[in-house]
């Protein structure tokens, strides 16, 4: 007898010389994200527990720890936590999304109306659009993520085009400068 073939799916659209599919997103599909996301809200978990195991050891060392204080210890590492970990940022054709710990902001990037920088002990940048949707966020997401990066540079082109976005030209000259001088500094020590 011969071998039988393995049935194939159907492909229904073209493919690049990598396999990956030539057609266009779905609208609303997240095209870029903070890839160092992961690693920094491990982290933040990581010191949370530590704090609390340490704090629930010398509790336990000293003789002093029932039920009530354990979920204090364990509430303060919970608030470690909630302080240190970073916002999700996410990105698509048009909008730009911070996923905060207990809600989401989104903007559409193509409908800007206002882009500042807000100085401080945390630089952010604040982004408003026509809609009335706000987002801060840290500046060094953007240079550490160039896609992300090229997401918001073409919905602020798009935004500038239509005449919508009047207030930014400075910061986000800047910032473009500080993402250029990054990616020639890594492009040279690499």
């Amino acid at each position: 007898m011969g071998r039988r073939l393995p049935l194939l799916p159907l492909r229904t659209h073209r493919l690049d010389h990598r396999g990956a599919s030539l057609r266009p997103p779905p609208p609303g599909a997240v095209l870029a994200w903070d890839r160092g996301w992961h690693r920094e809200a491990r982290t933040a978990w990581r010191y949370g527990a530590a704090l609390a195991a340490v704090l629930l050891t010398a509790d336990q060392a000293r003789g002093g720890l029932d039920w009530m204080r354990g979920c204090c210890w364990v509430a303060i590492g919970a608030a470690l936590v909630a302080v240190l970990r970073p916002d999700r940022v996410t990105a698509g054709d048009g909008w730009l999304a911070v996923r905060g710990l207990l809600r989401e902001r989104r903007v559409r990037t193509d409908l800007l109306t206002q882009l500042r920088r807000a100085d401080g002990v945390a630089p952010r940048l604040v982004l408003r659009d026509a809609g009335g949707g706000r987002v801060e966020l840290d500046p060094r997401v953007l240079v550490a993520n160039p896609l992300l990066w090229h997401q918001l540079d073409a919905g602020t082109r798009r935004s500038r085009e239509r005449g919508l976005l009047r207030e930014g030209a400075v910061p986000l000259a800047a910032l473009a400068r500080r993402i250029d001088d990054e990616g020639a500094r890594a492009l040279l020590e690499g």
